[in-house]
């Protein structure tokens, strides 16, 4: 797949696995509520596996990100996505969402999922809904490993 980068000021959105520091994004990650002690492999073979979008600063490097995991023509599941403290509330993570919601590969779904616990105002201003009947939903939860 084509790499797909976007820039403002000093900071680089960018599709580009080469430049991700997985160690910085697996520390951030596993401190989370959503991957709570993520092993590193276990990062790496996410993002060697999804669409991966990295925010870099030019002195900070990788300060956030999110993954799309997708079959590219009929779902896409977005999930980890995060934007370090100290570079929140600069409009990056706005910033994030409209580059993945322009990507080209991205353009044809039947359903685009997220689930979250938190920033549901962020999202639904790209076309994401609270679904308040689940009943349809169904989850199977490994019972074991890292979580």
């Amino acid at each position: 797949m084509e790499i797909f980068e976007r820039t403002n000021g000093d900071y680089l959105i960018s599709t580009d696995r080469a430049k991700i520091d997985i160690q910085k994004m697996r520390d951030y990650i596993a401190g989370t509520y959503w991957a709570k002690g993520m092993p590193l492999e276990l990062m790496q073979k996410a993002v060697d596996n999804s669409l991966t979008f990295g925010i870099y600063h030019q002195q900070d490097g990788l300060i956030g990100c999110a993954r799309v995991i997708s079959d590219f023509a009929t779902y896409h599941y977005l999930g980890d996505v995060f934007v370090a403290d100290e570079h929140r509330g600069k409009g990056l993570g706005k910033w994030l969402m409209e580059t993945i919601m322009m990507h080209p590969e991205l353009q044809e779904y039947r359903s685009f999922y997220l689930l979250t616990s938190d920033a549901h105002g962020l999202y639904e201003q790209y076309g994401f809904e609270t679904v308040e009947n689940t009943g349809k939903i169904m989850l199977n939860r490994k019972k074991s490993g890292y979580l």
